[in-house]
């Protein structure tokens, strides 16, 4: 989420949802506005009630807005029954969030408002300015849920107040298995083997997982009600990533708690090819620097007055897996330094839309990178760039290349194409609490940026943003998505928040095009609640989204003209042990005649062979699976592949030419 000004925190709900946030967004921790060491970053939130719709701005000229006569733009609100609209996308079920994870509470006077806001620090006297209905508001996002992360048939979803654990053997009738509470914010999760990891950013995050917090902020000295001020240390305090043995997936246990200088907002599981015995935890911190009382070694300021200040840098953790009760930070990389002349603030975002953003601001942090270790790399989205790192040597990354843009705000999170030839970086303007896909709007922000990778370095290609547009109580913005595997396209679903879930072909990376969908209307008509999809992710065959208000939503892909049955059998055939979204994965897919078939509807779509060769290679395809795989049928199979490879030679498209070879492979060798 963007940074909030250097100044006491404005009001009591701006200070929680500015501060805290709610998705892998950026967000400053609560109960204390940022110190003023660090930089201001564009912050487009309402001064006084972020709540209330903020009146749309009109397009600047030449910039296209969103569709109103999208279906989506239009839905009735509700909370459950709020209208729906999808395509291509068959919504098999919503789990609502465990009693844990709730309020639980329906009057703004109930002292579990004053209780939880107490427990997050928030100062008596700011909330005195605040109604009591948007106290309850505030209190209910402590309970956000956050990112997911999957195990063979365990999901494990985050929450800013702990972690539900679902059994998806049927993703169906997926059900709940346990809850753990261990408040902190955000709560979001990536799992290895018998770990469970976790980023706790909150200062109310305690060592022992305790849901007490910390004793309410003395009152300022009189005269400094508006200076920045940090949460008094506290020798229990917790903030950095914890670690859970989940041997017994129904009773995690607390194993080891790595401390950080600013918490840890995000985090990427690293695998090592090279190193089976340890895992390496990259930590993105985003939020305030503690005092070096409350954690020795930390400082912060800029560079030019403290070189060694905790802004400018990531963390590793180097996690043994035999012993994980002995991880520890192993380095700070200053993934922003420039090489020429050693300045470890050496990014800039160039100056970005927004008010007051302009400017050219330096980049001090990560919120998320996505590391790609079969091909060993990495892609930042770190606040003012996208970059990418060399991760050959995991415990000291190097940037390779950096990129900013005019119309980015705050880049947040990264997608490599299976092949990495590509890159898609998102851009969370507002951090996830505006309304940013209203007709006015422009396209071209809060959207995706699709780049080329190659040499190692960055191409702007196109923009992608949700088409449909939203109205001005939806929270709305570009966030958390994973590849879907159907070979021969680069295809991604996306979460939008209140936006909804979106899929996207951009295999044609100058030329993304929208291919399923599914919304629902807005949680309140009068007000922005903080709601919707925080992450939409496929897993072994089914699309599983992380609702931030409501719960746990799983989809799945039906046929239309964007995509077919076979392509969508194809991706199925694709199995992963686990996932961990900043942990891209290389899918390889299987010689059988299912993914033979998805490349020749993609073949026949795209009219790159004459029907008469398409309807061959659909028969010969049917009669080998009729007959099951008999001499004769096979010998066909493996006759067509040499016409289909002195075919992709012919071809004009790369695309379909890498189809056809590919479809070759697959009939010199086929397997039902």
């Amino acid at each position: 989420m963007n940074r909030l000004p250097n100044i006491a925190f404005r009001v009591a709900v701006a200070a929680f949802i500015l501060v805290s946030g709610a998705s892998r967004m950026h967000a400053q921790a609560p109960a204390t506005p940022p110190p003023a060491q660090e930089p201001t970053k564009d912050s487009d939130d309402q001064q006084q009630n972020p709540f209330a719709p903020e009146p749309a701005p009109a397009l600047p000229p030449g910039m296209a807005g969103s569709d109103v006569n999208d279906p989506r733009f239009k839905l009735t609100p509700g909370m459950y029954d709020a209208g729906e609209a999808s395509m291509g996308l068959k919504h098999l079920l919503l789990l609502k969030k465990p009693d844990a994870f709730q309020l639980g509470i329906d009057r703004p006077d109930d002292p579990k408002v004053e209780k939880t806001l107490g427990q997050l620090g928030l100062p008596a006297a700011a909330l005195a300015k605040i109604p009591k209905e948007l106290q309850m508001v505030i209190a209910q996002l402590a309970f956000a849920n956050s990112d997911l992360a999957f195990q063979g048939n365990h999901l494990f979803q985050g929450n800013f107040y702990g972690v539900s654990i679902y059994d998806i053997s049927d993703p169906a009738h997926a059900a709940l298995l346990t809850t753990m509470v261990c408040p902190g914010g955000q709560g979001d999760v990536s799992v290895y083997k018998n770990l469970l990891f976790m980023s706790v950013e909150m200062p109310n995050g305690r060592l022992d997982c305790g849901d007490q917090g910390f004793p309410p902020e003395p009152p300022p000295p009189p005269g400094e009600e508006k200076k920045p001020r940090l949460p008094v240390a506290q020798k229990d305090r917790f903030r950095g990533v914890r670690i859970f043995d989940i041997s017994d997936v129904k009773n995690p246990k607390q194993v080891a708690a790595v401390q950080t200088c600013r918490g840890s907002h995000t985090h990427t599981l690293v695998v090592d090819p090279n190193d089976k015995d340890n895992v390496y935890i990259y930590v993105s911190g985003t939020s305030f620097v503690r005092q070096p009382e409350e954690l020795a070694g930390c400082s912060g300021g800029l560079p030019d007055k403290n070189p060694d200040t905790a802004l400018f840098r990531i963390e590793v953790i180097k996690v043994p897996v035999a012993a994980p009760q002995d991880a520890k930070i192993v380095s700070s990389p200053r993934v922003f330094i420039d090489p020429r002349t050693g300045a470890i603030n050496g990014l800039s975002n160039g100056g970005s839309h927004g008010k007051g953003a302009d400017k050219p601001a330096d980049t001090d942090q990560c919120h998320d990178i996505t590391v790609y270790s079969a091909i060993g790399l990495a892609a930042g989205a770190c606040s003012g760039n996208g970059i990418i790192l060399d991760i050959k040597d995991p415990v000291h990354p190097k940037r390779l290349d950096a990129v900013n843009d005019p119309n980015y705000s705050y880049w947040h999170s990264a997608s490599f194409s299976n092949d990495g030839t590509k890159v898609v970086f998102t851009d969370e303007w507002g951090g996830g609490l505006g309304a940013r896909c209203r007709p006015n709007d422009p396209n071209k922000w809060g959207a995706d940026a699709i780049f080329h990778l190659k040499d190692d370095k960055l191409t702007f290609a196109s923009y992608y943003k949700l088409p449909a547009a939203q109205g001005d109580t939806e929270n709305c913005v570009a966030h958390n998505g994973s590849l879907i595997p159907v070979p021969g396209r680069d295809i991604e679903v996306q979460a939008w928040y209140q936006g909804g879930i979106s899929v996207v072909d951009f295999t044609d990376a100058a030329h993304p095009t929208e291919i399923a969908y599914f919304d629902r209307g807005p949680i309140d008509p009068n007000m922005l609640v903080l709601g919707g999809d925080w992450s939409a992710y496929w897993y072994n065959g089914a699309i599983y989204g992380s609702e931030i208000s409501r719960g746990l939503d799983v989809f799945e892909l039906t046929p239309t003209k964007f995509l077919t049955q076979n392509e969508i059998d194809a991706a199925k055939a694709v199995r992963v042990a686990l996932l961990n979204v900043q942990n891209q994965q290389k899918f390889e897919w299987p010689a059988q005649l299912v993914v033979a078939k998805a490349y020749v509807d993609q073949l026949q779509r795209s009219q790159a062979l004459p029907a008469a060769r398409i309807a061959a290679l659909q028969k010969a395809i049917q009669s080998a699976e009729s007959s099951h795989m008999s001499k004769n049928t096979v010998a066909k199979l493996q006759s067509m592949a040499l016409s289909l490879e002195k075919s992709a030679g012919a071809t004009n498209s790369p695309t379909d030419s890498q189809r056809m070879h590919a479809l070759a492979d697959i009939l010199k060798h086929p397997s039902a």
